[in-house]
């Protein structure tokens, strides 16, 4: 039996992990640009922005989901920075709402949100933002830890900063 450890750090463990950090922003993004207006009312619920910001954030932020998703599902440069700094940015605010004692739907997966609509509440969205975060933390350290990219080094070259005789 394979140890808790080895099986956290196996290369399948770190492709489903950013499988679904990926899917999860590329589903969130494209249902908040399908209602660009509903995702606007949302944002404005929260009070931390001029009403002048309201809209180009409401499609800018999608948008960057969308971007974030995609290049997390290929594994491309700069997915795991954009997810990981946008859920940085969401449980900022999500953390700011409820100090402010707001009873408002996240707006997380678009209006009509579903867990917004079960729980009422932040806590739930707090602690899934904290456990998506805690899954780019995981891809991160996965990554530099094991020395894996998306690029493996050929071995037999020289490093590009030896010494040259």
């Amino acid at each position: 039996m394979r140890q808790p450890l080895s099986i956290l750090s196996s290369i399948w463990a770190y492709r489903i992990v950013r499988a679904i950090l990926a899917v999860s922003f590329l589903v969130a993004g494209c249902l908040k640009l399908a209602d660009v207006r509903a995702f606007g009312l949302t944002i404005k619920a929260f009070a931390i922005l001029p009403t002048d910001l309201v809209k180009p954030v409401a499609v800018g932020l999608p948008v960057l989901e969308i971007v974030g998703g995609t290049l997390l599902l290929l594994d491309a440069p700069g997915g795991l920075t954009i997810v990981g700094g946008l859920l940085a940015l969401f449980i900022g605010v999500v953390v700011n709402a409820i100090r402010q004692g707001l009873a408002i739907d996240c707006g997380c997966y678009g209006p009509g949100d579903p867990e917004g609509e079960v729980y009422h509440g932040l806590w739930p969205t707090l602690w899934r933002d904290s456990a998506m975060l805690a899954g780019v933390a995981c891809c991160l350290l996965w990554r530099r830890f094991r020395g894996t990219s998306r690029q493996t080094p050929n071995p037999r070259k020289e490093p590009a900063c030896a010494p040259s005789n």
